[in-house]
């Protein structure tokens, strides 16, 4: 089949892409491990010995990460609805952690610990169209908050990639509940074109509001 223009500028750009070069050279399975390198340097979020989940976290650059700096006294639990090749450091399950089944799976990989980060970068499948979109992302974004109000530590820290559009300050409202802080980041390796964001609740509070009761979620494409 024949390449599209916009395929053509695309993989233009990726293949010119300084933080794609980079990646490459610094081993790096994706260009999104400087994203949340900036941010962890920033807000100093990743420690030693730390316990992270890292929710839709393939091809694993942001697990990566995490088991770096987590180290060999820590842990990083990551899940994705597609497959993830093996990294040291970092248990992996594949499912679709809208699905309860799933979910039970994964909090048993916790063994009853709390975890001290949460990290995200999940998004849906994207088809151009705000109308299709943002419900699709924000639902996701709902979830993993949901994750972290009920497994955090008090005092345990989220960031969560979200798009600006309808249902983005209803989300903000809702980390303004479950965290002391709440801040904006927008690193430099994100596109300026881009409206992504990244949201960072620091200080989870230990009354909160869950987003969803305890039952089975309801399915949706990514």
């Amino acid at each position: 089949m024949k390449r599209s223009k916009t395929s053509k500028a695309w993989m233009t750009e990726h293949v010119n892409d300084a933080y794609v070069q980079m990646a490459q050279r610094d081993g790096y399975r994706s260009r999104a491990a400087y994203k949340l390198l900036e941010i962890i340097e920033k807000d100093k979020l990743i420690q030693p010995g730390m316990l992270v989940v890292d929710l839709g976290a393939a091809p694993g650059s942001w697990s990566q990460i995490a088991a770096q700096k987590v180290g060999k006294h820590g842990k990083v639990l990551a899940l994705d609805i597609l497959p993830m090749d093996p990294l040291p450091g970092v248990d992996f399950l594949q499912g679709d952690f809208r699905e309860a089944s799933v979910l039970r799976e994964f909090e048993a990989m916790l063994e009853g610990r709390q975890v001290d980060l949460v990290i995200s970068d999940i998004a849906p499948n994207m088809a151009g169209n705000a109308m299709m979109d943002m419900p699709r992302s924000i639902y996701l974004i709902e979830l993993a908050l949901d994750f972290a109000q009920h497994h955090l530590k008090p005092g345990g820290n989220y960031l969560v990639k979200a798009f600006q559009g309808t249902g983005y300050p209803e989300y903000m409202t809702l980390l303004r509940k479950s965290f002391d802080q709440v801040f904006t980041r927008k690193p430099k390796a994100s596109r300026d074109r881009s409206n992504e964001i990244y949201l960072l609740g620091k200080g989870k509070l230990e009354n909160y509001t869950a987003v969803f009761p305890d039952d089975d979620t309801t399915s949706m494409e990514y």
